[in-house]
């Protein structure tokens, strides 16, 4: 795929017109081996991806190239980068928890790029519903988590059944100490995104002392007295995600919830409340610390002390993303240890009183039809323009999935269009509208 078409498609599909020198350099190099060390929120995704897709040859009827990572959420995140600038490309996704009917259809005719996580990937070359033999680029995202999360052997014996990439990347946070023995990396070249961080300072860390050994008001006082804007609050067990969820919600609080308990749909649709303003502030587990890559988070609170220096940098790094500003604050209690890579750079006591408080303006509909009903994101702004008084600028993010689709809408006109739109049929088809609780 020409260099000159790769960004042309990235200005046009996601706003960037410019790329950042690690961007330039991947979508430069030509090297067939490359290992990417890239702190999160340093545009790493865009920047493999355009390596990836300056090695595509013309569709061929085979997969060319398989992206690995360690998380559904991650697999979603890298497929949402892709496949709007992959023009010309079949680009699929194949993630547990996916119905594997759907992701079997999908892989005919053949894609040409697919995004998965190990253990499915893997799942589909032992039912031989795929073939990767000759698969030619190979890209391993996150690879220090997924040694972390026991992927190693999965990934060694997908690898196996690819006879001979020409183009292999390696991404990690931090720095590896030696490659697997199984890649076929000769000489890799290291490329590292700090070498080209903007040298501005882009988050500030406070630290918020807590009168009290239980901190859930002084975070109480704390979002009260922050400016309206997204804000992930992190804890270290499910079950106080649970608890201050709870007190959030019954304070008022627009909030949402994120664990590993979670049903994965629930998970899901955290995230795209989230994302598109129905829920700003979210309650998370360190699942979230690196499957949470959500635009325009101001803040990000640290409820309870990471557990370890690498919680600590992916926790902050869920704000200030893409040279954006951002703003870590720390809980403190009286008598409590403080990690020595937990270091702030003032103390604050919040008041509890903003004029401008954080508030929900959006609220989500659920239509429960989507991608396989052969619904599109301009069919359901049809839908709605057609049987209500709403105009274009009214409609938020349009999520769409397979089988259903996440509609933002103005919160005091959410009910009003589903009585309007519930009677009516969308594209002749019979359809559930609902606000999504």
């Amino acid at each position: 795929m020409d260099s000159k078409l790769i960004t042309k498609n990235i200005e046009l599909r996601h706003g960037i017109g410019q790329l950042n020198a690690m961007q330039q350099q991947m979508l430069n190099l030509r090297h067939p081996a490359a290992v990417l060390i890239a702190p999160t929120g340093s545009g790493k995704t865009l920047a493999f991806a355009a390596n990836l897709l300056s090695a595509m040859h013309s569709p061929n009827g085979k997969v060319q190239a398989v992206v690995l990572a360690p998380s559904r959420e991650l697999v979603l995140q890298i497929y949402d980068v892709i496949r709007p600038i992959a023009s010309g490309f079949k680009t699929t996704v194949l993630y547990g928890g996916h119905r594997m009917l759907d992701e079997v259809s999908s892989l005919t005719p053949s894609p040409d790029i697919i995004i998965a996580t190990p253990g499915r990937i893997l799942d589909h070359l032992q039912r031989k519903t795929l073939n990767i033999e000759q698969t030619r680029i190979l890209v391993l995202d996150e690879y220090d988590k997924s040694l972390e999360m026991g992927f190693a052997d999965e990934m060694s014996r997908i690898v196996r059944r690819i006879h001979r990439p020409e183009r292999v990347i390696l991404t990690s946070a931090t720095e590896l100490a030696e490659l697997p023995p199984y890649m076929p990396v000769n000489d890799p070249v290291v490329i590292k995104a700090q070498q080209n961080a903007h040298p501005a300072k882009r988050t500030q860390i406070v630290e918020i002392p807590s009168p009290e050994r239980d901190k859930a008001s002084t975070l109480i006082r704390l979002l009260h007295s922050l400016p309206n804007g997204k804000v992930i609050v992190f804890v270290n067990h499910r079950e106080s995600a649970e608890r201050i969820h709870s007190i959030l919600r019954k304070e008022g609080f627009p909030v949402g919830l994120y664990h590993g308990g979670l049903e994965q749909m629930d998970r899901d649709n955290a995230l795209t409340l989230l994302h598109n303003g129905t829920t700003p502030i979210l309650v998370s587990t360190d699942l979230g610390s690196r499957g949470i890559d959500v635009e325009g988070v101001s803040s990000v609170i640290h409820y309870h002390m990471p557990p370890s220096a690498e919680s600590w940098t992916h926790r902050n790094g869920r704000t200030a993303r893409m040279n954006a500003q951002g703003t870590v604050y720390v809980i403190t209690s009286e008598g409590e240890n403080i990690p020595e890579y937990v270091v702030t750079d003032r103390s604050w006591v919040p008041d509890g009183n903003n004029p401008d408080p954080i508030t929900a303006s959006m609220t989500t509909l659920h239509i429960n039809a989507g991608k396989k009903e052969k619904i599109s994101k301009g069919d359901i702004v049809g839908y709605l323009l057609a049987h209500t008084d709403l105009t274009a600028s009214h409609i938020g993010t349009i999520t769409l999935r397979d089988h259903n689709a996440l509609v933002a809408v103005p919160k005091d006109y959410a009910e009003k269009i589903v009585e309007l739109c519930s009677p009516q049929k969308l594209k002749g088809k019979r359809i559930r509208i609902s606000i999504l609780h």
